[in-house]
């Protein structure tokens, strides 16, 4: 996977995966990383949560994780 200005590095996401709740659901998840990647893409850039590139996943699974971790002191 070619890593892009604000893809996390592998430093940082050994860091942050443990942090993250691992509940199962019944539909398969985006990988949680490319998540991550996404939800600072759009803070970074300052862009619309609809403007998050596909490639980090459907900007609503973005959106919807970022809320739940929040929620959850993530």
């Amino acid at each position: 996977m070619t890593r892009r200005r604000f893809d996390l590095t592998d430093f940082e996401w050994a860091i942050i995966q443990p942090l993250l709740p691992n509940k199962v659901r019944g539909v398969p998840r985006v990988d949680d990383r490319r998540v991550i990647n996404g939800i600072l893409w759009r803070f970074r850039t300052g862009s619309p949560w609809a403007d998050v590139p596909e490639r980090y996943g459907p900007y609503t699974t973005c959106y919807n994780r970022f809320v739940r971790w929040r929620k959850a002191g993530v």
